[in-house]
């Protein structure tokens, strides 16, 4: 049995886990549009990671990796959205909880899917509460907790502009947004994006309550907390993808007098590591079958602490919108200067078939609904607006490559160039060790099982 730290020892843990939040939005981070004055006190008092990456940019199977420590394709049916959550391995909140720790969460946990059908009581992140407040204000007074506050203010909505009012009141000026390159510069794109960034504040703001209420109990100092995001943004390109606009997102951790001040990591982490490190944390070792690796030794600045140079990142079915099912299942690997890419489905539309209207009546069902994807579908003919949706919808090859040095949009795929064939060769080497060596099934490359498991969302509509 694993050695627990005494109850006294143990940490609260509040994790704040935004919903489709990327790197590097956040007003310490460098972006003059968000507000995020709760995200820089965490960065300002705690440690800052740098480079960190989900395993999946998809809601339900990031959040499943969160939860087990492991790598998506090592879960079953939770490597793809709306499945069931099978209680066939460990799950960190559950071992907390068996350690004397007091559960509870707000807003969207492990979501969406369906955990009733695997015989879940609760959702496998614990108890729901109306807020983090509510759930202090009648928590057992001395017992560790663990909550997860899951913040959806940053997703789009179904299309509506919520935020964008938020944004204006704050005086945030959609002339002055930076648009990325691989979206056009339209003042749909402006109005979408100013609704993102007023979600960003909203989202700041409920973890700044949060932060208030441990501070006015006197339990700051003696809380972890973890502040990030499950996804990067629903733009276009964005969740979904394994760019970094669907794949990397902001991280920091404060933890009273126990972290050195304002300290950035630049070694990778994955989001997957987070569930080992919640582990460890409260004194329990992680059981062996977790294939992620606690980050608290970084955390804490430890010499000896592991240090990544690169992540993996991985997908298979988003929503089910294509024929028969089908998902779009890809591996790939990010370093320092490159990412890598491998479609293992070239033949599939990697954003949903483009005539299956099933999220909102609309085609290309991977990419949510956004003003901005409504103007690509009206002018996808016009020559300045062609390029990008291709880029956006069309078709990959079995292999990207990109030279994050000169491109760090990833817009210009390398990989049949011949400047870039060692790197591209050992990139792929490198996924497919690490394929073989977490069983994925995938590594056969016949392997079609996840096309023939349950899709727990609305049924699709065949048109």
């Amino acid at each position: 049995m694993a050695c627990m730290l005494h109850a006294a020892q143990r940490p609260n843990i509040l994790f704040i886990l935004g919903d489709n939040w990327r790197w590097p939005t956040a007003g310490v981070l460098g972006d003059p549009m968000a507000r995020t004055p709760a995200f820089d006190r965490v960065v300002r008092e705690g440690v800052l990671f740098r480079h960190t990456f989900n395993v999946v940019p998809s809601c339900s199977p990031s959040r499943a990796t969160m939860l087990t420590g492991r790598y998506a394709h090592e879960l079953g049916e939770r490597a793809s959205l709306w499945s069931a959550f099978p209680q066939d391995t460990p799950v960190v909140t559950q071992m907390l909880r068996d350690a004397g720790y007091e559960l509870g969460y707000s807003g969207k946990p492990w979501a969406p899917g369906n955990a009733e059908v695997s015989g879940w009581k609760e959702n496998p992140v614990g108890p729901k509460h109306a807020s983090f407040e509510a759930f202090h204000g009648k928590r057992t007074p001395g017992k560790p907790f663990f909550f997860w506050l899951g913040n959806t203010a940053t997703a789009t909505r179904g299309g509506r502009l919520d935020f964008v009012k938020v944004a204006q009141d704050a005086g945030l000026d959609a002339g002055a947004i930076t648009v990325p390159p691989e979206l056009p510069d339209c003042a749909e794109v402006r109005q979408d994006l100013l609704n993102y960034y007023g979600g960003v504040l909203k989202l700041d703001e409920e973890a700044a309550r949060a932060l208030a209420v441990l501070e006015g109990a006197g339990e700051l100092a003696e809380t972890v907390v973890v502040y990030t995001a499950d996804n990067g943004w629903q733009m276009p390109r964005g969740l979904a993808n394994c760019y970094d606009a669907g794949s990397r997102v902001p991280l920091a951790v404060r933890w009273g007098g126990r972290l050195k001040a304002g300290r950035e990591v630049d070694a990778f982490v994955s989001l997957g590591d987070l569930g080992p490190t919640f582990l460890e944390l409260a004194g329990i070792a992680p059981p062996a079958v977790m294939t992620m690796r606690s980050i608290k030794g970084l955390l804490l600045g430890e010499s000896e602490a592991f240090v990544r140079d690169a992540v993996f990142i991985e997908r298979e079915r988003h929503a089910d919108v294509r024929r028969d099912h089908l998902g779009y299942p890809v591996r790939a690997i990010r370093t320092r200067d490159f990412l890598y890419v491998r479609n293992l489905r070239p033949d599939r539309w990697p954003a949903g078939d483009p005539d299956v209207f099933f999220i909102h009546g609309r085609p290309f069902g991977d990419v949510d609904t956004t003003r901005v994807k409504d103007f690509l579908l009206a002018h996808w003919e016009e020559p300045a607006v062609a390029g990008r949706f291709a880029l956006i919808f069309g078709k990959r090859p079995a292999e990207e490559l990109y030279d994050l040095r000169n491109d760090p949009h990833q817009i210009r795929n390398v990989a049949g160039s011949a400047e870039f064939a060692v790197a591209l060769g050992r990139l792929r080497k490198r996924v497919e060790e690490w394929m073989r060596e977490t069983g994925d099934p995938r590594f056969d490359p016949a392997y079609e099982g996840w096309d023939g498991l349950p899709y727990y969302g609305r049924p699709s509509v065949r048109e």
